[in-house]
């Protein structure tokens, strides 16, 4: 059978389908990966130090002006539009089919395209906040900050994305509602994501049912364990199953 057909039929006998997606569901939407050639962990622009080294907790501390000079203009894509896969996956949420999306993502680009329920392992770009009071900002307030680091417009603290930084732990509540999740699930497909940063990958161990889809470029880790591999785009393969 066709494998674009066998998902169709997958996806159409489930009732609990829960999609676990990487950087590969954004690079349709013009947001670089990392690890690719055409990575951020492979520019070449005239940075001090390395991408990995910029994007620790440690670096933020210490060397704030150069973080927010990396960040502000490495990892913040504001023109980028939901692609097709985010379109199909907030189609899917609304027949009441797909029950979550779980991402390593920080775009928002899930939300924007329709998707209710988003649980954002690694953090978002649109939540900031106050490390000093706690008080919340948006992605506007840090992007138009006349100074290069924002600082609080109440007590003048640091304020920070809300994303986890390289040293941080990962937000133990979503995790948790991703297992949940995952647990339930009937079907399981992941997309656009290479399985090896942990421990995001090691979510997959929590499936228990049969129906687990594997789409992204290249082989995974995961293949063998997999129903279905589809190695294309995650926003190809999605747009020829279900209309956006």
């Amino acid at each position: 059978m066709d494998k674009i057909q066998k998902l169709k039929e997958m996806i159409e006998k489930s009732s609990n389908i829960v999609f676990f997606g990487g950087a590969g569901v954004s690079t349709e939407s013009n947001i670089p990966d990392f690890r690719s050639e055409a990575g951020i962990y492979k520019t070449k622009d005239n940075f001090s130090y390395p991408p990995e080294i910029m994007l620790s907790h440690s670096f933020f501390m210490s060397h704030t002006e150069d973080f927010f000079d990396f960040y502000k203009s490495k990892m913040i894509y504001r023109s980028a539009k939901p692609n097709d896969a985010h379109k199909v996956l907030a189609n899917l949420e609304k027949r009441g089919k797909l029950k979550a999306v779980i991402t390593q993502n920080i775009d928002g680009l899930h939300q924007m395209g329709g998707s209710k329920n988003v649980l954002e392992l690694h953090g978002s770009v649109h939540r900031n906040y106050c490390m000093k009071c706690g008080k919340s900002f948006d992605l506007d307030y840090v992007m138009n900050s006349k100074e290069l680091v924002p600082k609080c417009d109440e007590c003048s603290g640091r304020v920070k994305p809300d994303v986890v930084l390289y040293e941080e732990a990962l937000n133990m509540d979503v995790m948790n509602r991703a297992v949940y999740h995952i647990q339930k699930a009937d079907m399981l497909i992941v997309g656009g994501t290479s399985l090896v940063v942990y421990p995001a990958a090691g979510l997959i161990e929590y499936f228990n049912a049969e129906n687990l889809v594997l789409i992204n470029k290249d082989a995974t880790p995961y293949d063998n364990r997999a129903g279905l591999v589809i190695n294309d785009s995650i926003g190809e393969v999605l747009s020829r199953v279900i209309d956006v």
